[in-house]
C-alpha cells in the first residue's frame, strides 16, 4: 500500500450530540460529567473521536450509547465547528448532531465514558465545557427550523397524543407560546397526523387522540 506525506496539519474529528428531551412541556437536554481534563468535572455534551474504521453518524451513535446508554434514537447533523481554540489540547475539528428521544419511552442510564449524565432544562442550563454552549444554542435553532419542515416531531411524543400535547413540544422547542387557533391549523393542514377514533380522559374534557398518519 503506497504511504503518503502531508503538508498540512492533520486536526482530529470529534462528533458532539445535542440530545434533546420534553419532559413537563420543558424542553430538556442530556449533559455529562467529564470524567478527565480538559474541564474534568464540568458538564458536556456527549461525545468523542472519530475512529479510523467508522463514519460520523456511527461516532454520534456509539459514544451516546457509551456515554449515556442510549440507543436507537433519532440523530441528525447540523453544523459543524472549527474554531482553532474550541479545544486547549490540539486543533479539533466537530460535527454536531441533534438526537430527539420520548421521554416516556426511555430511562436514561449512565455509560461507562462519564462520571454522571443528567437532563438539563435549557432554561437552567450550567456552565459547560469548550463551546458547547454555542453548539447548543445552534441546535436549538436548526431543530425549530426542522420540525416547521419535516416530522421529526413524532421522536418526541408518545405514540398517541392530543392536540394540545403537540402544541406543548412546539413551544417547549421553541421556548415561546403559539397561537392555539393558528397552531391547530397550520398542523392540521400538513397532514401529518390523523384522529385515531379514540378519546384520552381524565380530569379534563375529553380530548382527540392522534397518530402519526
Amino acid at each position: 500500500m503506497p504511504q503518503f506525506c502531508y503538508d498540512y496539519a492533520r486536526p482530529a474529528v470529534t462528533a458532539d450530540i445535542c440530545f434533546f428531551t420534553v419532559v413537563e412541556d420543558d424542553l430538556r437536554i442530556l449533559l455529562i460529567r467529564r470524567g478527565e481534563e480538559p474541564f474534568k468535572g464540568s458538564w458536556a455534551l456527549p461525545g468523542g473521536f472519530l475512529r479510523e474504521d467508522e463514519t460520523l453518524d456511527e461516532c454520534a451513535a456509539r459514544e451516546l450509547e457509551e456515554e449515556a446508554g442510549i440507543s436507537g434514537a433519532y440523530l441528525q447533523a447540523f453544523a459543524t465547528f472549527s474554531k482553532p481554540d474550541r479545544d486547549p489540547r490540539y486543533r479539533v475539528i466537530t460535527a454536531a448532531y441533534f438526537a430527539l428521544v420520548s421521554a416516556a419511552n426511555h430511562v436514561l442510564k449512565s455509560g461507562s465514558d462519564a462520571d454522571d449524565a443528567e437532563w438539563h432544562s435549557m432554561s437552567r442550563l450550567p456552565r459547560l465545557a469548550f463551546d458547547h454552549r454555542d453548539i447548543i444554542e445552534q441546535a436549538r435553532a436548526a431543530l425549530t427550523g426542522k420540525m416547521n419542515l419535516e416530522p421529526v416531531v413524532f421522536a418526541l411524543l408518545p405514540s398517541r397524543f392530543t392536540l394540545t400535547q403537540i402544541q406543548k413540544v412546539y413551544e417547549a422547542v421553541e421556548g415561546q407560546p403559539l397561537d392555539k387557533r393558528n397552531f391547530r391549523r397550520s398542523v392540521l393542514a400538513k397532514e401529518w397526523i390523523r384522529e385515531t377514533g379514540e378519546l384520552e380522559r381524565g380530569h379534563r374534557r375529553p380530548a382527540m387522540l392522534y397518530e402519526r398518519a
